[in-house]
C-alpha cells in the first residue's frame, strides 16, 4: 500500500469505529416485522449514497466508509461496524480481499473501497499481515490505484503472478484442468469478493461468480456458451465454494453496455455498494440492477442482446446448489 496509507497499521480509536451516527441509525432501526422478514430468505443489501461522487468521478472516502458502515451494520442487524464485521470475518485468520481490475483505471474496484474494508478489518481485531489484497497480477492491482507489497508486518498486495498456481489441476463439470492461485489455496482461510459491477459481452452480466474467473491460470478457456456453466461450475471447486463466503460488490459506478472492458459513453454512478453471502443471490440482484439501467437508457434487454446471464439460474439449479434466483426467496433490502 502507498505511503500515506499508513494508517492502516493502526488500530482505530473507539471513537472511529463507531462511524457516522446519522448512516448507522438507519441500519439498526428496524422494526418486528423487518427483523423477520428474511427468515428461510437470502438476504442481499443494496445501500446507497447519492452524493457519493459529488462532482468528482472519484467517490469521496468518508462518504464510502460510511456507505460501507450502513451496508455491513444493515447486513448484520449489528449497532457498530466492529460488532458487525466480527460477526462476518472469522477471528485470527487471514481475510482475502478478491478485487477485480480486469476493465482497466475508468471501471475497476475503487481504491476507496478496499482501504475502507481494510481499516475496518484491523479495528475489528485483524492483524495487518492477516489481510491480503489481491487479483491476478500487478496490472490488474494497480490499475486499482494499489501498490504492491508482501511485508506480512503491513496489509499485503500482490496477484498470482508473484505467488503462482497449483500444479494439480481441479474439476467440476465443464470447468476442467483448473489451475488455481495458491493465494487462494494457500494464503487466504477465507475470502472476501469485491467485483465491480459491470455488462459482459458473452456472460452478460459480470459481479460475484464471475469474479472467480481471477482465480484461475486459464480464464479464458471458461468463455463457451456465454460462460454457462463454466462459472456455476467453476465456484462449485469445493475451495472457491467454501473459502469466498461473502461479497461486497462496488456498484459505485458501473457501465451496462460495452462490458467488460471501460467504455466511458456508457458509465452511470449507481452510487451503491450490493452486500450478501449468497452469491446467486447478489449475482441476481446486480443482473436487475443492470436490466434497469439498460431499458433507462433505451437498450434491449440482455435477452433481446442476445447475452443472458443463464449462468445464474444454472447456478441456483439442484446440480449446483450454490444459491436462489428465485426472487421470492431473496430477502432485499435498500437503505
Amino acid at each position: 500500500m502507498s505511503n500515506r496509507r499508513e494508517f492502516l497499521k493502526v488500530a482505530a480509536t473507539g471513537a472511529a469505529i463507531l462511524g457516522s451516527q446519522s448512516t448507522l441509525g438507519l441500519a439498526v432501526i428496524l422494526d418486528q416485522k423487518a427483523q423477520h422478514a428474511d427468515a428461510g430468505k437470502s438476504k442481499v443489501v443494496i445501500a446507497r449514497d447519492a452524493a457519493l461522487h459529488g462532482t468528482s468521478t472519484h467517490p469521496d472516502e468518508k462518504r464510502v466508509l460510511d456507505l460501507l458502515d450502513l451496508a455491513i451494520t444493515s447486513y448484520t442487524r449489528r449497532a457498530t461496524p466492529m460488532e458487525a464485521w466480527k460477526h462476518i470475518v472469522p477471528a485470527g485468520k487471514v481475510i482475502g480481499l478478491k478485487t477485480n481490475g480486469l476493465g482497466g483505471k475508468g471501471i475497476c474496484t475503487h481504491l476507496a473501497l478496499v482501504l475502507a474494508i481494510a481499516q475496518r478489518l484491523q479495528q475489528a481485531g485483524v492483524k495487518p499481515g492477516n489481510i491480503v489484497v489481491w487479483d491476478r497480477n500487478a496490472r490488474d492491482l494497480e490499475v486499482c490505484g494499489l501498490t504492491i507489497n508482501t511485508d506480512p508486518s503491513r496489509v499485503r498486495c500482490f496477484g498470482s503472478d508473484v505467488s503462482g498456481y497449483e500444479n494439480e489441476p481441479v474439476a467440476f463439470g465443464s470447468a476442467v484442468n483448473v489451475k488455481l492461485s495458491k493465494i487462494l489455496t494457500r494464503e487466504c482461510d477465507m475470502v472476501i469478493g469485491l467485483p465491480i459491477l459491470k455488462d459482459h459481452e458473452l456472460s452478460g452480466v459480470t459481479f460475484a461468480m464471475k469474479n472467480m474467473y481471477g482465480v484461475v491460470q486459464r480464464p479464458f478457456e471458461l468463455h463457451a456458451n456465454g460462460c454457462n456453466p463454466a462459472v456455476a461450475d467453476l465456484n462449485c471447486i469445493p475451495v472457491i465454494r467454501e473459502k469466498v463466503r461473502f461479497t461486497i460488490g462496488d456498484a459505485m459506478s458501473s457501465v451496462s453496455q460495452g462490458g467488460p472492458g471501460f467504455h466511458p459513453e456508457h458509465l452511470w454512478y449507481p452510487n451503491a455498494l450490493i452486500v450478501g453471502e449468497d452469491r446467486v443471490a447478489v449475482d441476481h440482484t446486480a443482473w436487475q440492477m443492470i436490466e434497469r439501467r439498460r431499458a433507462e437508457k433505451g437498450l434491449p434487454t440482455l435477452e433481446g442482446a442476445g447475452r443472458p446471464p443463464r449462468y445464474i439460474a444454472t447456478a441456483a439449479d439442484a446440480t449446483h446448489k450454490l444459491g436462489v434466483n428465485d426472487p421470492s426467496r431473496i430477502h432485499l433490502v435498500e437503505v
